[in-house]
């Protein structure tokens, strides 16, 4: 039940959706060594950057500009970016040259794209992507180019929304799409399978590459249908255990490059790539762990990580052993996990503006931490974990209140944040004892309520599910349901949902089997509390719309049912 009442997906609402404002997105403009912030899309780094996205999901790696050497000089209209004169000149450059050509112009193109979709604030729309597309028929990259032009190439266009299927697409339209990606994906292939002083491989490279196809796979490009993209990975993996074992400073990860690295193996597991069939990438992980413990507990200045980096490291760890990786088993993880929690707390008390957590993050950080107490790291012998979450609480408060929207949490970050607090006050974390966990559910359930009963369906069924679940947990372990009044309105406020979900024919408002099992549970045991039946029938409707679910998957012959 536990398992299944924590079923939160951390996949976008808080890392899946780009371009949104921030933060919930996180802050990638700083002039720190990244911004990001754990779910929130942002840009994976280049080589010498410095971040400047400030609109990405805080879930996804971090922000990267452009290296010095290609100089972009900002475009105020799409059209002008995309002049026949200009792709006919790049196409003739690399037919010229050949495999000689080094992709240094079609680097430049792809850079140009993605910083009109920067500064726009968006990806690609529908109409854009459907004028460009055409335009990269005959878009090649052969293994002349540099590796440095290939990643920043991919990771551009990948940024840019290039890749991104829209629901009316034409057939033609993702050819040309699969084709692109191909002919991307090649090279890097070729070039990790050559021998080391053979392929000019760097770190920045790497990080890059694999942050991008984290992101394709994140916006719903099928790792197990897409073979080329799984291959990619696999001949990544090495380079990046290579890379993080390196002892020479100019090629290795940079604080941000392992965070984001950290961040795309999780999102790839967390897609499908199995961890325990794929030996390499434990060995990557274990690899970057080193790093993680190495760097948080570094005294210089520059190798500490600033509150999206500590984030978007901390959600990674935990969606590892929400995936498989054993805490108990992975000694280096919890030396890695505990290495950074210092820093939580500290960024939390910091007076500095840039210091401070925004909501998204502190969604993520509470999601990983519960998660990681839920997979066996011990609260009450963890003082590290109990300092973190005693300084994170006020701002769950402060932002649940804040009637700014920048400070606003998402409904999936308040599902997180309401299902965190339940899971780590099952797991020891006693709410009568600390008024500062009071005031945050308390603040939350208001939300709850905001959310529950404005015109716009904010809350999908995975979300009603575990709100429903977490207010039930809480309830069970000491919250008064006749002593709350915000609680009653909230789940008073949740329970029409249940039963237009529950009856909705579009397959996607379904509850899944293990939502059912979640929400019946927690209606008996918020009954089981005092909330009487009879004089709730918005309550017997609920668990009437339910029971049809119940017979139908139980008589169901597929056996993931």
């Amino acid at each position: 039940m536990d398992r299944g009442g924590a079923g939160v997906s951390w996949q976008c609402a808080t890392s899946g959706n780009d371009y949104k404002q921030p933060d919930d997105r996180t802050d990638s403009a700083k002039s720190g060594r990244y911004g990001h912030g754990t779910v929130r899309q942002l840009d994976a780094p280049l080589a010498y950057i410095r971040e400047s996205n400030e609109f990405y999901a805080a879930s996804d790696a971090c922000s990267a500009d452009h290296p010095p050497r290609h100089s972009i000089k900002p475009v105020h209209g799409f059209k002008a970016l995309i002049t026949p004169e200009k792709i006919d000149y790049m196409m003739k450059i690399s037919t010229h040259y050949g495999d000689h050509y080094d992709g240094n112009k079609h680097c430049q193109f792809a850079l140009a794209i993605k910083h009109y979709t920067l500064s726009s604030k968006r990806p690609l729309h529908h109409s854009e992507q459907r004028q460009l597309i055409p335009l990269l028929h005959d878009f090649k990259a052969t293994p002349g180019w540099t590796w440095l032009n290939l990643a920043t190439t991919f990771h551009s266009f990948t940024s840019a929304g290039v890749f991104t299927p829209h629901k009316y697409m034409d057939e033609w339209v993702k050819e040309i799409q699969a084709a692109l990606l191909s002919t991307l994906l090649d090279p890097v292939i070729h070039k990790c399978n050559q021998k080391p002083d053979a392929r000019g491989i760097n770190s920045q490279g790497t990080v890059n590459l694999l942050w991008a196809v984290a992101k394709l796979v994140n916006n719903g490009l099928a790792l197990e249908k897409t073979a080329k993209l799984k291959e990619a990975v696999v001949a990544l993996l090495p380079l990046v255990k290579t890379k993080a074992e390196l002892k020479e400073e100019k090629d290795c990860f940079n604080t941000q490059g392992t965070a984001n690295l950290l961040w795309a193996l999780a999102k790839l597991v967390d897609n499908g790539l199995a961890l325990e069939k794929t030996p390499k990438l434990k060995e990557a992980v274990a690899a970057l762990l080193l790093q993680v413990k190495t760097k948080a507990e570094s005294k210089e200045e520059k190798e500490h990580y600033n509150t999206q980096g500590t984030a978007n490291l901390l959600w990674a760890l935990a969606k590892l052993v929400d995936n498989g990786l054993k805490l108990e088993k992975t000694p280096k993880l919890k030396e890695a996990v505990a290495a950074l929690l210092p820093h939580v707390k500290t960024k939390a008390e910091s007076k500095k503006e840039k210091d401070h957590y925004k909501p998204q993050e502190v969604a993520n950080l509470l999601w990983a931490m519960a998660k990681l107490v839920d997979n066996g790291l011990e609260l009450e012998k963890t003082t590290k974990l109990k300092e973190a979450l005693c300084a994170l609480l006020p701002y769950v408060k402060t932002k649940a209140e804040s009637k700014e929207e920048k400070d606003h949490f998402t409904p999936q970050a308040v599902t997180n944040l309401l299902w965190a607090i339940a899971k780590l006050e099952e797991n020891g974390l006693e709410l009568e004892k600390r008024k500062k966990l009071k005031e945050a559910v308390a603040a939350l359930l208001r939300q709850v309520k905001t959310k529950a009963e404005a015109k716009k369906d904010h809350f999908i069924p995975q979300h009603i599910a575990n709100l429903l679940w977490a207010m039930a947990k809480l309830v069970d372990n000491g919250l008064a349901l006749e002593k709350t009044a915000k609680l009653k309105e909230a789940v008073n406020a949740l329970l029409p949902h249940v039963a237009i979900k529950a009856e909705a024919k579009e397959e996607k408002d379904r509850f899944k089997t293990q939502g059912i099992a979640n929400l019946l549970w927690a209606l008996a045991k918020l009954v089981d509390n005092g909330l009487e039946l009879e004089k709730t029938p918005k309550l017997k409707e609920a668990v009437a719309a339910l029971l049809p679910h119940v017979k139908i998957k139980a008589e169901s012959k597929e056996e993931k049912e």
